[in-house]
């Protein structure tokens, strides 16, 4: 087998739409079965909508959208690192304590940065409204 052909069959374990096809299995599960996925994606979008109501600026748009993603990014991460750590042990531990809080702490924090960033967004347009 020439090396061209070696390397491509080494680093193409599945085609596109199958990994597409995986990924949204993954977020359909967040969905269906956690609550907070849910909310997160409602906030999001009524963000986006207001944004297009308000005629926000290209720029202020697309700092709102990475906003949204953030905080669904940083859930989704939240979500796998309690189910690998539930996944690990069932019994009460310290470290696997510190370790949730820890990953919630990530979504707390992109949360309360979605929230400054709405208010600097958001804000003239409202008191104006």
């Amino acid at each position: 087998m020439q090396p061209n052909n070696l390397l491509r069959n080494i680093f193409r374990l599945r085609g596109f739409g199958e990994s597409l096809k995986i990924a949204a299995r993954g977020i359909i599960y967040l969905f269906l079965y956690h609550r907070n996925m849910r909310i997160i994606f409602m906030v999001g979008v009524i963000a986006f909508l207001l944004g297009v109501y308000f005629k926000l600026k290209g720029i202020e748009l697309v700092t709102l959208c990475i906003t949204i993603a953030l905080v669904f990014v940083a859930e989704m991460f939240n979500t796998a690192i309690e189910m690998v750590m539930d996944m690990i042990t069932q019994k009460h531990d310290t470290l696997v304590k510190i370790i949730k809080d820890i990953s919630a702490g990530v979504v707390l924090i992109t949360s309360l940065n979605a929230i400054a960033i709405g208010y600097i967004l958001f804000s003239r347009k409202i008191f104006k409204f």
